[in-house]
Formats: structure tokens, sequence, C-alpha cells
């Protein structure tokens, strides 16, 4: 393992460094990858973002994305870069299986790896660790190593400010979960104080669906919304029909489990999708209701307490199915 002093010591002098993160990558994801990118061209490091898939079209705004690199629309390019990188900076995720076939590559690479995240259970492939599951967002934990760790707090320019408190506003969802805590706030004011115009941020994350997105949430509150009242439980389920009638794109998908978690009465949201090669889950729960431990122990998946993935190699039907059969080993939880 490195300690900080041999991390400083590779950082100051400029370096081959790839910045990546999980597939299909969200707000948190992309921000603190641009974020930490921002950050380390200034110091003069040849800096390049691999996303190792496409991701919502609601976050190409974001400074510097023309320069991110698709995994999969450019594989040899990708994997060049890995194999000649210095360091390679691992971001909001800890299982080199999150990042599907970039995952070899990156294991068998010589380069230094530096894990930034805030999930539990972390794989032992790291060599530097920037860890704390009590974060709400990778890109809080980015800021508090650009700011604390390093002692760089000067070089949070307004691209760097811009890209971590878009990671932070849409991990947290929108300050609302219950590890959004002061600190966070604080560092969400340096951030504004660095130049992230806070108000245009949440416009451009919130306010750009398409028509077709929104009519496919009509279709998904109107028609596939199920409520389960015995155990407080809202299923939202979609079928591949379903994606192909509303022409949805990456992205088109994302949040709407939390609508189905705003009805006062439920406590455990679950958003069931049948993709081409599996069916995903996402679940959402209030208080101290852990969804991540139905997706560790059922669904081949986890995440945090409250906002938590998973996969199914069943159909559709069976997946749901499943996840109904379940609920009242836990339904002591979900009535209290």
């Amino acid at each position: 393992m490195l300690d900080l002093a041999s991390l400083t010591e590779l950082l100051a002098q400029p370096k081959k460094i790839v910045i990546t993160t999980h597939h299909k990558p969200d707000g948190d994801a992309m921000g603190s990858s641009l974020g930490l990118y921002h950050y380390l061209v200034q110091l003069g490091h040849h800096a390049k973002v691999i996303a190792p898939t496409d991701y919502p079209d609601f976050l190409a705004w974001m400074p510097g994305n023309e320069e991110v690199i698709i995994y999969t629309e450019n594989l040899q390019q990708s994997a060049t870069l890995i194999a000649e990188a210095d360091l390679i900076f691992c971001l909001d995720f800890n299982a080199l299986g999150r990042i599907n076939e970039m995952g070899e590559l990156v294991r068998q690479s010589s380069a230094y790896k530096v894990m930034i995240d805030h999930h539990l259970d972390p794989e032992d492939f790291d060599d530097y660790r920037h860890w704390d599951i009590r974060a709400c967002a990778t890109a809080q934990l980015v800021y508090d190593f650009i700011a604390d760790v390093l002692n760089k707090k000067e070089l949070v320019s307004k691209d760097v400010a811009t890209c971590l408190y878009t990671g932070i506003l849409t991990d947290s969802a929108s300050f609302r979960l219950p590890n959004t805590t002061s600190a966070v706030h604080r560092i969400a004011a340096d951030l504004i104080d660095a130049g992230a115009v806070n108000w245009r941020i949440h416009e451009l994350i919130y306010n750009s669906s398409s028509e077709n997105r929104l009519r496919f949430l009509g279709h998904c509150l109107a028609n596939r919304l199920e409520i389960l009242p015995e155990f407080n439980t809202a299923i939202i389920w979609v079928t591949k029909a379903d994606l192909d009638q509303y022409d949805s794109n990456t992205g088109d998908t994302e949040g709407i489990v939390n609508y189905a978690l705003s009805i006062g009465s439920i406590k455990l949201a679950a958003f069931i999708v049948d993709r081409k090669d599996k069916v995903k889950l996402s679940l959402r729960s209030k208080g101290e209701f852990p969804a991540n431990d139905i997706c560790k122990r059922y669904f081949e998946g986890g995440g945090h307490r409250n906002a938590a993935g998973g996969q199914s190699a069943d159909t559709l039907e069976g997946t749901i199915n499943k996840f109904k059969s379940i609920l009242p080993e836990y339904k002591k939880l979900l009535i209290q």
C-alpha cells in the first residue's frame, strides 16, 4: 500500500493518469471523475477520464465532458491508456467487476491504483484508499481528498467545484438523505464560493427531460405502479416493450424509484426493469430500513442503507415474485 507521503511525491511531478468509474455512470460518478480531472490538469498531469459505458445526456453539460473517453466505443485507445498509466484513480466503485471488461485491464496494469469511494465491502485491489461509507457521495470524498488530505483547497477551481457539486447534489437526492450532514452543507457552500452555480446545476440536472422521458414516467406511474400496503412497499416494474415504446435512452429511468418512495406510507420502493441481458433492480428506503441487505443477500448487489441496486438472471415476472416473496422476512422492520 502507498502511504500519503509516497502518493504526494508521485503527484509532485506530471504523470500519466487514468480516472475511471463504474459502468452506467450517474451524477456522482461523473461529477467526482471530472472534478478530479480538472484538479489534476492544473498540476500538469496528463489525465484522461475513461467511462466503462455511456451515461445520461443530462450530464453532458459538465465542464470536461468532451474529453471523456467511452471504453465501449474506444477499446484500443482505452487499453493503451490503462496499460501506460502511472496512476489509476478508481472513483465511486470498490470492486473491479463494477467496470465490466475494463476490470481485468486495470488489475493487470502496473499503475498504482487509488480508490476513492463510499460503498461497503471494498475489494482489495488498490494501493491507496480514501474511503468512508458515511460520506453522502464520492464527490464529497474527492473534495476532502483535494482540500484536506492533499491540502490544495486553493486549486478547487470553478470547474472542479461545478463537477463536485453535481456529484453531491445527485447522490444526496438534492440534500435530502440522512447522510447529508452539516459538514456536507459546509462543503456545498465552499463549492458555491468557488464558482459552482447551484441553481443552474439543479436546472441542468432535473429540468432537462425529453418529451419521451416525461411520457415514459407517466406510463410508469399510471400503469406500472403496484402498492403492497401490508408491507409499506411499492414496486414499479418496466418491460422491454415499455423501453422500446418510449425510445428509452441511458438515464431515462434515473430517479423513477423515488416517485414510489414519495408516497407517505411507503417505507421501501423498488424499480425493476427488464434489460437486454438481465433484470435490474433499484431499491430506495426510508429511515433505518436496509435496502442494501436485500440487494446483497438476494440480488447479487449492494449499496447504501437507503439506496441500493442489484440484478437477476430470472425473468421479469420471476424477479418480481422473488422480491415479493422475501418481504415477509422484513415485515417487522417495514411496518414499525
